[in-house]
């Protein structure tokens, strides 16, 4: 039997840290206000899991949240103050890309765009090469 292919990650000082199980969806990145205010970034990337397949498992248990919206709370860590995500009324945990520790699986590689004109005009997401 195949090895089950599991992500990990977590926040800043290592008080929380999560395992999900693959494989991931929905990658995307986001430049709504919301989450360029959750992150301080122009753009988010995420990744969306099932709530069962999100184990907390850093020494600190679950993040803490803010209820953001009426069907969603944004998740953080209440020792550092990192950002790790968004866990949904529906069973949906929406993690942060940046917090996963290894970010090259090819199932987390964002497939769209969300909110595109939330992005300053000159927000370019094509880097030349130097």
């Amino acid at each position: 039997m195949p090895k089950k292919k599991i992500h990990t990650g977590g926040c800043l000082c290592g008080a929380i840290r999560f395992e999900a199980d693959a494989p991931a969806a929905k990658p995307h990145t986001c430049s709504c206000k919301m989450c360029q205010r959750h992150t301080g970034s122009l753009t988010a990337s995420w990744v969306e899991f099932p709530r069962d397949a999100v184990r907390w498992i850093g020494p600190s248990g679950e993040p803490s949240t803010w209820r953001s919206s009426d069907i969603s709370s944004r998740a953080f860590c209440s020792t550092c103050g990192s950002s790790l995500g968004a866990i949904d009324d529906h069973p949906t945990v929406a993690l942060l890309l940046g917090s996963f520790d290894r970010t090259s699986a090819a199932d987390l590689k964002p497939a769209y765009h969300s909110y595109k004109g939330g992005r300053p005009k000159w927000w370019c997401i094509e880097i030349p090469d130097i």
